[in-house]
């Protein structure tokens, strides 16, 4: 766990805030921004093996927007390492749908990547009246369809074949000197912005092989069962299907090497068939280092389009842009 007060050199200038409902010391950022009064929330979730300083260069311009959020999932960054916890997709939901409803967030836009997509999404089905706007970024819901012209994992599945082999544990145990290389390995292209300051942050929450308990968990959660129990207890539990009335939008690095692009557009596609997608060529899987002003600016631009001024109607209301014109919502 990366001392509360730590900047990494200014870095990270971000006041710390702590959550301990969940039963251990969560962190995360609450950046309030926006013009005033501005409701408008920004949750940026992050996956493996990151933190919230993955969203460093994201929060002053999506600040503009409203409050931002950035938690960082238990066993990653400022975040509490407990010992006996499973680390599974149900805790790690559990976790966020507790932050989220003790910050009373809503009118929620969430900025989701990796294993964020999943916990993310699942908070949007339970609690969908909150949700405005998905931002998915290399990830996919859950629910979404597989594409039928393979099996998982295939050739292009280059991080999750890795994650089989014997090399796979005293890697992961040992992320405060291989953090980069696992990052390059899943997907990180803009090595020459890496400084002493970048490997720092990214390998200070793992100083022990004990506390790389939820990065050696994540992976193995893709073939859990227990992950795949939790996704249908809550398909049977909620209407999955109300994420297609949500406006949502994909964003993906080209060279990703753990969520190939055709298979994490079809699946986002099957639930979002008019959504708009953006791929970036020469961008991997951490697209919030290998293109933060790309990134962002598309970001800023889709919840504008969700949220148009409100003296543009003669009431408020929420509105999609169709065409070139402001349409009222129905």
């Amino acid at each position: 766990m990366i001392p509360a007060d730590e900047t990494f050199d200014g870095t990270w200038p971000y006041e710390p805030h702590f959550f301990e409902g969940n039963g251990f010391r969560q962190h995360y950022i609450d950046e309030r921004g926006g013009e005033e009064g501005a409701e408008d929330v920004i949750v940026c979730l992050h996956g493996e093996p990151t933190w919230g300083y993955l969203y460093r260069n994201f929060i002053p311009r999506l600040r503009k927007l409203g409050r931002v959020i950035v938690p960082d999932h238990m066993g990653f960054g400022k975040s509490e390492t407990p010992q006996d916890k499973d680390y599974s997709i149900r805790e790690h939901s559990d976790n966020l749908e507790a932050l989220l409803l003790d910050l009373d967030a809503r009118n929620i836009t969430f900025v989701m990547q990796d294993w964020g997509g999943s916990i993310g999404a699942s908070f949007a089905v339970r609690h969908p009246e909150r949700i405005k706007c998905l931002c998915i970024c290399n990830t996919y819901a859950p629910w979404a369809r597989i594409p039928t012209d393979g099996k998982f994992p295939t050739p292009e599945h280059k991080w999750f074949n890795w994650v089989q082999t014997d090399q796979y544990e005293p890697t992961l145990l040992n992320l405060g000197a291989t953090v980069l290389s696992v990052m390059k390995r899943i997907g990180f292209e803009r090595t020459a912005h890496v400084d002493e300051t970048w490997v720092r942050a990214y390998a200070g929450p793992f100083p022990t092989p004990e506390s790389c308990r939820g990065a050696l968990q994540f992976p193995r959660n893709i073939t859990d069962p227990k992950t795949f129990e939790f996704f249908q207890e809550l398909a049977e539990e909620h209407d999955v299907e109300v994420l297609k009335t949500i406006p949502a939008m994909c964003i993906h690095g080209e060279e990703d090497r753990a969520m190939p692009a055709r298979y994490t557009v079809f699946r986002f596609k099957s639930i979002w068939p008019n959504g708009p997608v953006v791929t970036l060529p020469g961008v991997g899987h951490f697209v919030q280092e290998d293109a933060p002003e790309t990134v962002t600016a598309l970001i800023e631009q889709f919840v504008q389009i969700n949220n148009p001024p409100v003296d543009a109607f003669s009431e408020p209301s929420r509105a999609w842009n169709e065409g070139d014109r402001w349409t009222k919502a129905k």
